[in-house]
């Protein structure tokens, strides 16, 4: 039995969740990886997770949170020429769910509202039926992610919560994207009308690191912000019918199973 399933599996492990899933062990954690000392940990960490690093421009690493949320080189993610396009914002295992009414129902996890994923009935209502993807970044994938379309943003919302891993095993169980710190935008899009980009943390997430400036017009693929230390989640609500996903990706969903992407890879089309 992995650690995950004892502490999400069994009660003697439920019952050391709530510390462990508390914002101020993740805010340790991240000043912690923030030491230069730190560095001495990347390379065990690139060996474990068997880590092609062929991608990124590895210059000025002071500490393994500068290497976690490392940059690219340039040109090593462009974005789908078309502007119908719909992309995707960041590198990771995609999960696309249409929603029913107000409730967005995972194939094998926990169902949750957009009301309680948003803290806002109002604009949760304008979802209804629409399409929630999915973006469930593992530890090995880049870190950082852009604006999925060309838009207006409004202001950042925050969400304060607790930190549960994102990985399945809690995903069945516990509502972790209601749960979990979370922190969105609301976009006027070009292509796609209202949508809604979400950062989820999860366990040993230091932040989430986010641009700030609004209100203010964001082109696609321009860096929103990053992850620190952890795997996270990013989310894409959009209005029903404003998009339609390629097939497969809908029918992999369909069978509970994700689909790997890279960020600015087209997962759609603008309908």
């Amino acid at each position: 039995m992995s650690g995950l399933d004892f502490l999400y599996g069994t009660a003697a492990g439920r019952a050391l969740l709530r510390p462990l899933t508390a914002r101020p062990l993740s805010r340790l954690a991240g000043r912690a990886l923030e030491t230069r000392a730190s560095k001495a940990l990347i390379g065990p960490f690139v060996r474990k997770n068997r880590m092609d690093l062929s991608d990124y421009d590895l210059r000025d690493l002071n500490s393994f949170n500068d290497f976690f949320h490392r940059p690219l080189k340039s040109g090593r993610r462009p974005f789908d020429p078309d502007p119908e396009a719909l992309t995707a914002p960041c590198d990771g295992l995609l999960t696309a769910l249409r929603v029913d009414g107000d409730t967005v129902l995972p194939v094998k996890q926990s169902r949750y509202s957009l009301a309680r994923l948003l803290g806002d009935e109002k604009l949760a209502a304008e979802f209804e039926d629409g399409l929630c993807l999915v973006f469930r970044l593992c530890v090995e994938h880049y870190h950082r992610y852009c604006y999925f379309a060309d838009g207006r943003k409004g202001e950042n919302v925050f969400l304060p919560g607790a930190l549960h891993t994102v990985r399945p095993v809690a995903l069945a169980d516990v509502p972790v994207f209601t749960e979990n710190c979370r922190e969105y935008t609301v976009l006027e899009t070009e292509r796609f009308g209202k949508a809604v980009q979400m950062e989820v943390g999860a366990m040993l997430v230091g932040r989430i690191v986010n641009d700030h400036l609004w209100p203010r017009d964001v082109k696609r693929g321009e860096e929103k912000g990053h992850f620190a230390f952890g795997g996270s989640t990013v989310i894409v609500l959009l209005r029903k019918g404003a998009a339609e996903l390629l097939p497969a990706l809908l029918e992999t969903s369909a069978r509970g199973e994700e689909t790997p992407v890279r960020m600015g890879q087209r997962i759609g089309a603008a309908r």
